[in-house]
């Protein structure tokens, strides 16, 4: 866990309730224990590798909105131990999330990588950028031809991570993910096959 997670996730309230349900004296340990300064290799591979995210922004009504974010393996770009940026396609329109950060820049992002059961837990601050404002910005992120218009670019700066355990979590495939799995056993049947058709096309013969 990193130093700063604990700092930001566990008020007084949230440790006052580990207190009650048992679980106090455990993260207490944790948190001496945690002293990473901003993101790892370990943390850096995961992220370089998802093809989706899920990002918490908070409104001016209080309520807190979450909004899915994909794209490409890799569309959420490392800058550096402490920097992630993506560039934002159009969507529905609604403009929640942007409306959002312009009032309080305070994201909280969640990546699951459901094959491993794995999920990474991160704070930032974003920074929205504009697309004419910053071109070299655009071409380090941008994904190369994808079906959508980018709209603008966020800039994530990150406060905190923390990883999750992998209870209950269902692993889950994508298609480009089954393919290659099953691509050994393919070939495999593509051959036999083969091998059938050569053995039909010898036995015609040897009726002639």
């Amino acid at each position: 866990m990193d130093k700063n997670f604990s700092a930001i996730a566990f008020s007084t309230s949230v440790k006052k309730m580990q207190e009650k349900l048992g679980s106090r004296s455990a993260y207490a340990r944790v948190e001496k224990n945690a002293d990473a300064d901003g993101l790892t290799e370990n943390e850096i591979d995961f992220i370089s590798l998802q093809d989706s995210f899920y990002m918490a922004s908070i409104g001016e009504s209080g309520f807190p909105y979450i909004q899915h974010r994909g794209g490409a393996k890799g569309f959420l770009k490392v800058l550096d131990n402490h920097r992630l940026g993506f560039v934002d396609f159009r969507g529905n329109k609604q403009y929640i999330s942007v409306g959002n950060i312009a009032t309080n820049n305070k994201v909280a992002l969640i990546m699951v990588d459901y094959p491993s059961r794995t999920r990474l837990k991160i704070y930032a601050k974003a920074t929205v950028v504009d697309l004419k404002d910053d071109p070299d910005l655009f071409n380090l992120l941008n994904v190369g031809q994808y079906k959508s218009q980018p709209e603008r670019m966020m800039i994530l700066e990150v406060q905190a991570y923390d990883w999750n355990c992998q209870q209950h979590i269902v692993p889950r495939y994508t298609i480009p993910e089954i393919n290659e799995a099953f691509a050994p056993q393919v070939e495999y049947i593509k051959r036999l096959e083969a091998e059938i058709e050569n053995l039909k096309q010898k036995l015609e013969s040897a009726k002639i």
